[in-house]
């Protein structure tokens, strides 16, 4: 068995992660705001890893900017797919469930902000990749968990997808 994932995720479990993952994104957008300015970086490591603060009004490294309404009804679509499939999911397709909490939590973080303010605040800046924030990481390894528990899902599972 996957020994790096918990044997099932409960619904309390799935909410939990949800929730967390929405927190500690806005929570550090909030702290970024508060504390430096537009455009203001804070080398960790310098010309390796830094907090740089800037606004994202588009998709992933800027695409189709200022579409916000766009993004709005396009993320509430994945939310509602998100909640219908979770509801198919048994608790013992860990990877499954972990995969959309991580989708969901980021997913809203990121739609927080867009409904806010118009656009997303990104800060986490490795120099050679575009600038993105906890809900990215969230959205990025929530696919790659989904994509994991597709490929290596039981024949016999595959019935949740019909």
């Amino acid at each position: 068995m996957k020994k790096w994932l918990p044997q099932k995720v409960s619904n309390k479990a799935f909410w939990v992660v949800v929730l967390a993952l929405i927190v500690s994104d806005q929570l550090t957008k909030w702290i970024v705001q508060q504390q430096m300015n537009l455009h203001d970086t804070i080398p960790l490591i310098p010309n390796i890893f830094h907090i740089t603060y800037i606004l994202n009004p588009g998709a992933a490294f800027g695409l189709m900017a200022y579409q916000k309404s766009f993004f709005i009804v396009v993320t509430l679509i994945v939310l509602l797919a998100i909640l219908y499939f979770y509801r198919k999911i048994p608790p013992e397709q860990s990877s499954f469930r972990l995969g959309l909490a991580f989708q969901g939590g980021g997913a809203t973080g990121n739609l927080i902000d867009r409904v806010k303010e118009g656009y997303v605040v990104d800060f986490i800046d490795f120099r050679i990749w575009p600038v993105f924030n906890i809900a990215d990481i969230a959205i990025t390894l929530g696919v790659i968990l989904l994509i994991y528990s597709i490929v290596t899902m039981p024949e016999e599972d595959e019935k949740i997808f019909k």
